[in-house]
């Protein structure tokens, strides 16, 4: 997969190198050490910090409040990586992110950037990739692989399919849509099943992403 910088991020303002702190998000230490290290190595940082997961982040956040970039890893025990965007916001933390993960398909890089991350790294990207992903970070750019368009249409859907797929776009759990719709579990739990299957998608997020990138929704 080639990478290269995309646009510019205009409501981010360039910072100055080395940046002041990135804080690792991963769960496997050996693929973090290594990480810091080029990271130190290159000068691009001044300081990098670690954390398992979404919560030790958290808490690592609150007492290194001038950690500039998050380098998150998308499979993390407990929370999904995805999720801290949600509690970056939730406990106002505007601190950026950049995704790097083994899992280089299409849908995974735009569930990234629907999310809200300014970068999209492949764990297989070489250690000059890292180094022109941070440096264009710091210019108040963003990063990400280049995506062609979508070009499978999946079958059509039934109208109540796309009621309960707009429903989940809106963020509603199982049990909303069952009250909207006047469904039983069983019902929107069958009904996801086949949305899930006609868009090719795992779980929520990648479904959401898939239907907008499609004009479903």
């Amino acid at each position: 997969m080639n990478i290269q910088s995309a646009g510019n991020l205009c409501s981010r303002s360039k910072t100055d190198m080395p940046l002041s702190r990135v804080l690792i998000v991963d769960d496997h230490p050996i693929f973090s050490d290594g990480l810091a290290s080029i990271l130190i190595q290159e000068k691009l940082v001044s300081a990098v910090g670690k954390a398992g997961s979404i919560a030790s982040a958290l808490e690592n956040l609150r007492d290194y409040p001038e950690t500039a970039l998050i380098l998150l890893d998308l499979t993390l025990p407990g929370e999904a990586g995805l999720t801290l965007f949600q509690r970056l916001t939730e406990f106002s933390m505007p601190v950026a992110v950049v995704v790097i993960s083994s899992r280089e398909d299409e849908i995974s890089v735009l569930a990234a950037k629907a999310a809200g991350a300014v970068g999209f790294l492949p764990k297989s990207a070489g250690r000059h990739a890292l180094v022109r992903m941070i440096r264009c970070i710091s210019e108040g750019g963003i990063f990400y692989p280049t995506l062609g368009p979508i070009v499978d249409a999946p079958g059509q859907l039934t109208p109540r399919q796309l009621e309960v797929l707009k429903l989940l776009a809106d963020g509603l759990p199982n049990k909303r849509i069952c009250q909207r719709l006047d469904l039983t579990g069983h019902t929107v739990k069958t009904h996801l099943k086949a949305v899930f299957s006609q868009l090719d998608v795992h779980n929520r997020t990648e479904c959401v992403v898939r239907a907008r990138a499609l004009g479903l929704i």
